[in-house]
């Protein structure tokens, strides 16, 4: 199973913020996932960026690729 690191959109409209989620690559964006490991609010000021670095470490330790908006996160995070 090839796992990736996503964000899954939540809020509504024009007013959106995300959940850092584990899951399957062939899942859809906001489908089912394997565990929330950390949630970002782009509308707060200055943008709220929450992750469990254990778990995202764990996650990337076994394989899970994350995106590109995820990489950029968790470079910011540390």
């Amino acid at each position: 199973m090839a796992t990736k690191i996503r964000l899954k959109r939540l809020g509504k409209k024009f007013y959106a913020f995300y959940r850092v989620v584990i899951s399957d690559s062939r899942n859809k964006r906001n489908g089912q996932s394997i565990e929330e490991i950390g949630v970002y609010d782009p509308n707060k000021q200055p943008s709220m960026i929450q992750i469990d670095s254990e778990r995202a470490q764990y996650w990337l330790g076994v394989g899970a690729q994350p995106t590109e908006p995820v990489l950029k996160l968790l470079k910011i995070t540390g």
